[in-house]
């Protein structure tokens, strides 16, 4: 595949000042010299003026050409980039010219792949830039930047250092016992098991930060009919996502928006209100609120609070969400009924007039950042993948220290404390077998 050289648009498609196009592989050079009028002399990382030309050699267009000279680039390999007129029309010729030369259309996600195959960046820095792309909020903008910056992969990088010489250790002990190697005190051993396993139970903790930092904290607006949700939610989008009527039962869906208060992305969620229903359609509705409280990272509860607080229908709450519910006293523009004073958090808002809005915007970055998963002040936050790693690896660790403490054979312990190495490897890409053997022989100099 690397043999290839590849071609792709690399902005978005759509009408704008520049589009560019971009060329990597062994031939990115001389293909744009087929479909360019290049200079004598290009210069590496210089932008020089070049016209874009059809088999015939009559101009497609006009632009800025760069060569940044492998490795040296992004990939790794010899890349072109032209930065020409953005039209839709002209861009595609461009790249139809570079393909007709040569090239081959890159596959989603192709130039950052070979950038991976070719060292230049590990696993999880490959993985940031999809989460840098799609970041939506400034904590997700910093986790990203973090993350391709090689954060993830630089904690992984230590646990694998910290893990080899103990790997290296028993498999000299296993396969050289007739040179006096004597292994490590197991007290010493499982010191190092436990140091491993107190990073990766950190970053294994750090998985919901990253899951709500990529995708939003799951936040629904529920309550009883007629209370306000669907009034509360365009208050805080700030613009009419959701009908608003008088009449009971108007919302009979979820409607999901995301948007960012203080940093932080919420998926607010607006469902149907909660009551006794004979309408077969609003019963459905009601069924998928019910379900989305069970799984919502922050339950934002709506109250008509001009009516008396006992005849109101709450919310019924289990444990694990109760300290992630913000109460709201909605229609304060009118009076609000004294038996709410029993409530001292819960906060008055009139979606009317935008009183009360900021206060809660404020409340939830409260309750998420001091209940909910971004608790801990962490720059790493781990994906599905990285969890599931590091929880591989986590097992076979304490399998390991297990077997130690049981003294059970080396070979069983080295086999658990290799698979935990294996899975650390997988985080970022790379299981690196020669240095275990670099270990073995330059620390005990084994063969003398």
């Amino acid at each position: 595949m690397l043999a290839d050289t590849i071609a792709a648009i690399s902005t978005a498609l759509g009408e704008a000042a520049i589009s560019v196009v971009r060329v990597s592989g062994p031939q990115a050079l001389p293909i744009a010299a087929l479909a360019f009028k290049l200079p004598q002399n290009l210069t590496p990382r210089q932008a020089h003026l070049v016209s874009v030309v059809d088999a015939a050699g009559n101009p497609l267009d006009h632009g800025l050409l760069l060569h940044f000279k492998g490795p040296a680039s992004y990939t790794g390999e010899d890349v072109i980039e032209f930065h020409g007129h953005g039209g839709v029309l002209v861009t595609q010729r461009v790249l139809d010219r570079l393909l007709a030369c040569g090239a081959r259309a890159a596959e989603p996600g192709e130039f950052t792949q070979r950038a991976f195959l070719n060292g230049k960046m590990d696993l999880t820095q490959a993985e940031a830039v999809m989460d840098l792309i799609h970041a939506q909020s400034t904590l997700a903008l910093r986790a990203a930047n973090e993350q391709l910056g090689g954060a993830i992969g630089r904690e992984a990088t230590v646990m694998q250092q910290e893990i080899i010489p103990v790997l290296a250790h028993i498999e000299a002990f296993i396969d050289f016992p007739d040179e006096d190697i004597s292994p490590e005190t197991g007290a010493a051993l499982m010191q190092r098991i436990d140091a491993v396993l107190e990073r990766a139970q950190k970053l294994i903790a750090t998985s919901e930060q990253g899951r709500i930092l990529r995708h939003g904290a799951r936040t629904v607006i529920s309550g009883a009919p007629n209370v306000g949700k669907s009034s509360l939610l365009n208050a805080l989008l700030g613009f009419e996502r959701a009908i608003v009527s008088p009449t009971a039962g108007t919302t009979r869906d979820t409607i999901e928006e995301i948007i960012q208060v203080h940093g932080i992305p919420l998926r607010l969620v607006d469902t149907a209100g909660l009551r006794e229903s004979n309408d077969d359609i609003e019963r459905v509705g009601i069924q998928r609120t019910e379900r989305e409280l069970d799984r919502a990272d922050l339950v934002i509860e709506v109250v008509d609070a001009s009516q008396p607080a006992a005849t109101v229908q709450r919310l019924t709450l289990p444990d694990s969400i109760a300290n992630r519910r913000i109460l709201i006293l909605n229609k304060a523009d009118l009076v609000i009924h004294s038996s709410w004073a029993v409530e001292p958090k819960a906060i008055p808002v009139s979606c009317l007039t935008g009183s009360g809005i900021e206060q809660l915007r404020d409340a939830i970055r409260d309750v998420i950042a001091t209940a909910g998963p971004l608790a801990a002040d962490h720059p790493i936050a781990i994906n599905a993948r990285h969890k599931a790693a590091f929880e591989r690896a986590a097992e076979r660790l304490l399998a390991a220290k297990t077997a130690l403490e049981r003294g059970e054979a080396p070979e069983f312990i080295a086999l658990e404390i290799r698979e935990a190495l294996q899975a650390i490897g997988d985080v970022i890409g790379q299981v690196d077998v020669e240095r275990i053997l670099d270990v073995i022989f330059s620390t005990f100099c084994i063969g003398k």
